[in-house]
Parts: C-alpha cells; sequence; structure tokens
C-alpha cells in the first residue's frame, strides 16, 4: 500500500496482521512520476517481487469541476497522478513479469472516464487517458500471461473520505455524488478477484451501468 502519509496506513497494517496477512506501507507521493523507482525497489526489497499492481489514487482532494469551469493549470496537476505515474509504475514492473510469464496491472476509474458526464470533468479527462494505455496495453500483452484491467466505479464507497466530502465543493458537485449509489469496499475487492482470476475482459463497471458504455473499439 502507497498512501503518500504512511501514517494513516499504520493501522490497517497492524489490522491485516492481526488477521494474518502480510501488508506494508511504503511512503510516497504518487503525484511525483520520479519517484516512481524508488517506490518499486522498496517493495522489491520488501516482498522480493512484484505480482500484481493496482493503481487507484482516488481521494476525496481530486477537483471535479464543470467542463466549462476547467483550466490549464488543474489539469496539468491532475496529469502526474494520472496518467504519468501509472505509465512508469507499469512500465517498471512490466519487464519482469513478462519474462516470467505472470502478472497483472490493474487500474481503478471514476465512471466519468468512461462516459463523460456534465459537472465531472477535471479528474475524468486524465482518467480517460490512463484508461486509453491500459487498453493498449491488454492488446498489446495479449499473447502474454500478463493480465490488465480496469475497473470503473460509478458509485460512492462505503467508509470512504470521497463518500462523505462534497464533490469539487460545489453545490451542483454534492448533488450529483448524492444520486450515485453506494457500493461496500468488500464488493469491489471481489470484482477486483473475479477479474484477476477469469482475466477474460479489460474493463469492468460496477455497478453495471443500465446505459450502455461507449465501445472501447
Amino acid at each position: 500500500m502507497v498512501p503518500r502519509r504512511k501514517d494513516r496506513l499504520d493501522t490497517l497494517v497492524k489490522r491485516l496482521a492481526d488477521e494474518g496477512v502480510e501488508a506494508a506501507a511504503f511512503s510516497a507521493d504518487l503525484s511525483e512520476p520520479a519517484e516512481v523507482p524508488a517506490l518499486i525497489s522498496a517493495v522489491r526489497d520488501r516482498f522480493g517481487r512484484i505480482d500484481v499492481v493496482e493503481y487507484g489514487p482516488i481521494g476525496d482532494d481530486m477537483p471535479f469541476s464543470p467542463a466549462a469551469e476547467l483550466d490549464a493549470a488543474t489539469l496539468e496537476g491532475l496529469s502526474r497522478l494520472l496518467p504519468l505515474t501509472p505509465v512508469e509504475v507499469f512500465r517498471a514492473v512490466l519487464p519482469e513479469m513478462t519474462a516470467r510469464g505472470d502478472g497483472a496491472l490493474m487500474m481503478t476509474t471514476v465512471y466519468s472516464a468512461v462516459r463523460p458526464m456534465p459537472h465531472l470533468s477535471g479528474v475524468g479527462p486524465v482518467m480517460a487517458a490512463a484508461r486509453n494505455h491500459l487498453h493498449s496495453l491488454h492488446g498489446e500483452l495479449a499473447d502474454t500471461d500478463v493480465y490488465t484491467g480496469t475497473l470503473s466505479v460509478e458509485a460512492g464507497i462505503a467508509r470512504s473520505a470521497m463518500a462523505e466530502a462534497r464533490m469539487g465543493g460545489t453545490r451542483t458537485g454534492s448533488a450529483l455524488l448524492n444520486a450515485f449509489p453506494i457500493v461496500d469496499q468488500n464488493d469491489l475487492a471481489e470484482r477486483y478477484w473475479d477479474m484477476y482470476t477469469a482475466r477474460d475482459r479489460v474493463e469492468r463497471i460496477h455497478p453495471e451501468p443500465t446505459v450502455p458504455a461507449p465501445d472501447a473499439g
């Protein structure tokens, strides 16, 4: 687990250890792609190898905004977290996975990365770029045993900071957030496990949308 503030996850690491799960937290600022090599090296030193990467830096401080109010400075800041850092993370671990003939690269996005939504821009465009990259990797790695997949969440996540925050800090954003269903974190974990074991699709949306998503091509 990689937070900006390691102390925030120390309690979770201890709880997992009490349940018999080996876990560790590595402090890094994922908005700084240059920190990726040291981060990957630290994880390898701790666990010996990296089997799966799940990249999902979605937090309550991510600025959703109306597209008409979006500016280049906001996009530039967001683009470091998505897609620049995941590109560097995936590039850092791919050689060992392809050489070993096994591995998985997975990512969490919000649904506005799949289907653009009024008033929910900002995060959506940069996540769409990261999603595009993962889809491309999926095609390029089709003949290998390295799996790539993305879970797009069209909901608030129970017990998360984002579910309790006001989306973008605006009245419109708050109303939109309240219109989304709330899903449990355990449900997302099960979706990820299903994707990882079945490896039969590049993307899953949860909950399944009532309106079909655009064809990924």
